[in-house]
């Protein structure tokens, strides 16, 4: 159960009210987007992360951008995001549990998970495997959505985001990726 009560439409004012109305126009009302229309500037500054997404799939490709988010969305032990992405893998044809990488995908995957588990520390090994695919300017993109995709994987787990009726389904294909047992 969240830790915050959701609005409703007739709560909402202004720009939280339009966006409401949008996202029901739209069928894509989640509870996520819910809690952030709590408050405006909040909620506009999360729904940037459709302007990243966009991005990165046009630089990448929907299932590679696919594999990114639900990668970094495990790591990070986010039921919620990595119940979207699980979903949104299978609907491509690809078991999230038991697939082959390509070379690309690969490293987009690790290069997630080692951003989650320090970020001070990607090694350089990594970083070079990483710059046999992308350039530069493509490798900001790569960083700016995976810190957009954290930004939001704390939000849904801080707050306890309801898993989204549509998720459920998909609730006992997470396998979250346990490493932080040792850390203190």
């Amino acid at each position: 159960m969240a830790r915050i009560q959701y609005p409703n439409e007739t709560d909402l004012k202004g720009k939280a009210k339009e966006g409401w109305a949008k996202h029901v126009a739209d069928k894509n009302l989640t509870n996520m987007k819910k809690a952030l229309l709590l408050d405006e500037a909040v909620y506009e500054a999360y729904m940037g992360w459709y302007v990243n997404w966009s991005r990165l799939v046009e630089l990448v490709g929907k299932k590679a951008a696919m594999i990114l988010a639900h990668s970094v969305s495990t790591t990070n032990d986010c039921l919620l995001c990595s119940l979207f992405f699980i979903r949104d893998l299978k609907a491509v044809g690809v078991d999230p549990a038991d697939f082959a990488f390509d070379e690309k995908e690969e490293v987009l995957a690790e290069f997630g998970k080692r951003i989650v588990k320090n970020p001070t520390n990607v090694p350089d090994d990594l970083f070079a495997k990483l710059k046999k695919h992308f350039t530069d300017a493509e490798i900001v993109v790569i960083v700016g959505f995976v810190g957009q995709m954290i930004a939001t994987n704390n939000f849904n787990s801080v707050l306890k985001i309801d898993v989204d009726e549509s998720l459920i389904p998909f609730v006992e294909d997470f396998v979250p990726v346990v490493w932080r047992d040792g850390i203190k």
